[in-house]
């Protein structure tokens, strides 16, 4: 194994001992000997490849996000904006499953403004609505999303609540299968994004009705024709 390799292995390794620690008891109460234990590693390799456990969080954090970003980047490529908001929540909340540590340390890292790390979490949480962004950019632009769409809020808001929803799904409801979260999610945020409907104009179901009519005549009877089991004009009923 070259150097390089090496010295990645070691940092993922440190990456996930502090991940798991800092998420369980927090960062002040996690040590830097607490880290290299869980990684079966030295001290002193903690401070040879961070300097510092603070600097070592900081690079956790983007690390992760990084991580994030990639996988959200591969899912959407290449799909209509429809699809790919679809495919981002799907890929956020399978990252979530994956690196459940690293969400609720990120989720609570969010929160918290008066660390010393807030413009490192500002930083990496603009990378990840920036990605998605750029798909709900395109559905406006498309005119598949609300043309008064605000994407930015938009974007936000779909990492957000994806985040929220991916962290309530594994700490208080873990049985329920990823497909079943992202089917409700999908809807709730497609009905959100989609254009509001036309003043003036109903909906017409797939049948080509109006809700709340009637069936019109079947091919080939006349307007005069009186469906089967309908009482006939006249008749007396009872």
């Amino acid at each position: 194994m070259k150097q390089a390799d090496r010295r990645d292995a070691t940092r993922d390794k440190l990456y996930a001992a502090a991940v798991e620690l800092i998420a369980e008891q927090g960062f002040a109460a996690t040590t830097v000997d607490a880290i290299a234990e869980a990684a079966g590693v030295a001290k002193g390799t903690v401070y040879y490849n961070f300097g510092s456990k603070t600097a070592l969080f900081e690079q956790l954090l983007t690390h992760g996000v990084a991580r994030l970003t990639e996988r959200l980047r591969e899912a959407s490529a290449g799909l209509a904006p429809g699809e790919a908001v679809t495919a981002l929540v799907a890929a956020q909340l399978a990252y979530l499953r994956d690196y459940r540590a690293f969400a609720q340390l990120l989720l609570s890292e969010m929160w918290r403004t008066n660390n010393q790390w807030h413009q490192t979490v500002a930083l990496v949480r603009g990378e990840v609505i920036g990605t998605i962004g750029e798909v709900i950019g395109a559905g406006v632009a498309s005119g598949e999303f609300a043309a008064d769409l605000d994407v930015g809020l938009a974007a936000s808001a779909l990492f957000g609540v994806a985040l929220v929803v991916g962290v309530d799904w594994l700490v208080f409801q873990p049985e329920r299968d990823i497909d079943d979260v992202l089917a409700g999610l999908s809807a709730i945020v497609a009905s959100r994004l989609r254009p509001a409907p036309e003043p003036g104009r109903r909906h017409v179901s797939e049948d080509g009705q109006r809700p709340g009519t009637r069936p019109g005549p079947r091919p080939g009877s006349t307007a005069g024709d009186i469906p089967s089991g309908d009482p006939t004009p006249g008749d007396t009923v009872g």
